[in-house]
């Protein structure tokens, strides 16, 4: 059985009012390529929450993540032991990890300093679970992966901060056009580093839409494309050149089938919820006692009636703060 490429894209934040939008993205290589990896890896991982203590759990991310102790440490000991099996390690703080994205579509600099929270992200991590168990998960992953003959080439979040994406918008006039042309980044990336070894990966379809061959043809305008599939749960494509071919597919519920996809869930919301604890605690500094929230829609306008002194003290731009769409 020959190696294989897979990766698998997912996001996080895509409907609240406050904070990024985040994507993340994880790219395997694989001794076996067809090898299920939560069966590979089966004595570091788990799909089920419940058994956390013994495994690393790997799911889709509002599975793995709760809002409470155990729940954020969940979903930190599972980004922060993958994230250790790269060739670079994990990151030693969160504006490290924010970073951690390849050039090709890392967020600008000086879109991260038009948010003035981003400074205010925790300098170490963990910032949740315990370290000594977060070393044996670690531990347990690596060698899982060196049996298996398994190796994380990438994990790492697209951050797209509220300026940036509302830019966008501006540009677009569509919501939908700009979560595809983020997401054309992650997939172009896939392509330009590993297409020579014809990768295959799998995205969790968002909305309605079942037909991508048009938006594929406008980000690899170089490549021919087939239609594999289009049927109401999966759209499945082959795109190729003469030297390198891409297989994508996008699925409903991806997670619950592909280990790569569920890992970048777990990549995304991880980042997105670390990013709101830092708004969270620079408004507070302004306005102490002000509430946090996690952005979403009714919360979000709650968290902006509350935080008047808080807005009237930072002078910052609507576009920085308040999502468009």
């Amino acid at each position: 059985m020959s190696s294989r490429i897979v990766a698998g894209i997912d996001e996080a934040g895509l409907g609240p009012l406050l904070g990024p939008l985040t994507f993340g993205l994880a790219i395997f290589e694989l001794r076996d390529g067809e090898a299920d990896l939560w069966d590979a890896l089966e004595s570091a991982v788990t799909h089920e929450p419940r058994r956390d203590r013994e495994r690393l759990v790997v799911a889709d991310s509002k599975k793995v993540y709760t809002r409470n102790p155990r729940g954020r440490a969940r979903l930190e000991s599972t980004v922060l032991a993958f994230l250790a099996q790269q060739a670079a390690g994990a990151p030693a703080g969160a504006l490290e990890l924010v970073r951690s994205a390849p050039r090709a579509f890392a967020p600008l600099a000086v879109d991260l300093d038009r948010h003035p929270w981003y400074a205010a992200l925790p300098d170490c991590l963990p910032q949740w679970a315990d370290e000594g168990l977060l070393r044996l998960h670690t531990g347990r992953l690596s060698r899982a992966c060196e049996a298996a003959g398994v190796r994380l080439i990438t994990a790492a979040p697209r951050v797209v901060p509220a300026g940036e994406l509302n830019r966008s918008y501006a540009r677009t006039n569509n919501k939908s056009r700009t979560v595809w042309d983020v997401l054309a980044g992650l997939l172009r990336y896939v392509w330009d580093e590993h297409g020579t070894s014809d990768p295959l990966v799998r995205v969790d379809r968002q909305g309605g839409r079942a037909h991508y061959a048009a938006p594929l043809l406008n980000c690899f305008p170089e490549a021919d494309i087939e239609c594999l599939e289009e049927s109401e749960g999966r759209s499945a494509y082959r795109l190729w050149t003469l030297d390198r071919a891409l297989e994508v597919s996008f699925v409903e519920r991806a997670e619950d089938g592909s280990l790569p996809v569920a890992l970048a869930s777990c990549v995304a919301k991880y980042t997105r919820e670390t990013i709101m604890g830092a708004f969270n605690r620079w408004f507070e500094a302004l306005q102490p006692g002000l509430a946090p929230t996690a952005g979403y829609t009714t919360d979000g306008r709650r968290w902006l009636a509350d935080a008047g002194p808080a807005l009237a003290q930072a002078a910052l731009p609507r576009d920085v703060l308040i999502r468009d769409r």
